[in-house]
């Protein structure tokens, strides 16, 4: 009979998996929100094929600059989200813009993210002159502005994802590796590294051991960070016309496309870049609640 009636408390005192989940949506909306905007993208761009009810690069100029399904009184339209000024869906168009804007973006940051580590631990490990030659090249990169010296190179080597990929890499590393030569500058000063250092740890088993795992939480913060701003960035960048080919659908090409439908077929404008909002929004809901959840004290 005890055993029967302690398990009866416990089964009382343990909540079950739906208030647990409700509780943690309480207690974190805006994460959950963040999550659910980023796993949207996500799903979208990974099943692009499978969920896009038309061809995204096949034109019907009968179709030409149709309205959203859901405001057309005539019956003609055949497009959800309308479509664009030769007659392809928006709607699939920017479901396979999402596959563009997710790969240059996430490529972008692993560069950048695997450059600026390696850089960052060598300045704020080793200090010296490797550290004072680090640091002056990132201070001479940071001083020009990103967007100039990104029409520039894209100018002379001409459009295409890789190079905005490779431009994005090699430029936003300086973020990784001042961030983690700061952390690593107060974390080797710590007893338990200067105890490792004593029994004769090498410098790469300190490193891997005990200096990349304290820093790991703080990377993948800004990492998520700036996937939202590459994804921004990348739009930016093929609005101008210097970034993803303009056969390839993309949301910044898309937002290009509109300019001069604009006050005739607001669809054209409106839908793409709320795509760009919801996305970039998404992910930096999610890179503050890593934050919070990783490291208070940032």
């Amino acid at each position: 009979m005890v055993q029967v009636t302690e398990n009866k408390d416990m089964k009382k005192i343990k909540p079950s998996l739906g208030k647990r989940i409700g509780k943690f949506i309480v207690k974190n909306p805006t994460g959950v929100l963040g999550i659910i905007l980023v796993s949207i993208a996500i799903f979208t761009a990974l099943f692009a094929g499978v969920i896009a009810p038309f061809d995204a690069s096949k034109a019907d100029l009968a179709h030409r600059l149709d309205v959203p399904m859901w405001l057309d009184d005539t019956g003609k339209s055949q497009y959800l989200l309308g479509g664009d000024q030769v007659g392809r869906d928006l709607l699939s168009r920017i479901i396979y813009g999402a596959q563009i804007s997710l790969i240059v973006s996430i490529s972008g940051v692993l560069i950048s993210l695997v450059l600026g580590t390696f850089l960052g631990v060598i300045a704020g490990y080793f200090g010296k002159w490797f550290d004072d030659f680090i640091m002056r090249i990132a201070d001479i990169q940071l001083a020009f502005p990103f967007m100039l010296f990104a029409i520039v190179i894209m100018s002379a080597l001409g459009t295409g994802i890789e190079k905005i990929i490779i431009i994005l890499g090699l430029t936003y590393w300086v973020g990784f590796a001042r961030l983690i030569r700061g952390e690593i500058l107060s974390l080797k000063e710590q007893e338990y590294i200067q105890a490792a250092k004593a029994i004769g740890g090498t410098h790469i088993k300190i490193i891997m051991k005990h200096i990349l795992p304290n820093v790991a939480s703080s990377i993948i913060v800004l990492a998520t960070m700036y996937i939202a701003e590459f994804i921004l960035l990348e739009a930016s960048l093929t609005f101008l016309g210097l970034g993803v080919d303009p056969t390839i659908p993309s949301w910044g090409g898309m937002l290009a496309d509109s300019r001069n439908y604009v006050t005739t077929a607001w669809w054209t404008a409106v839908f793409p870049g709320v795509a760009i909002m919801m996305t970039v929004l998404g992910f930096n809901l999610l890179g503050d609640w890593l934050r919070d959840r990783l490291d208070p004290n940032m």
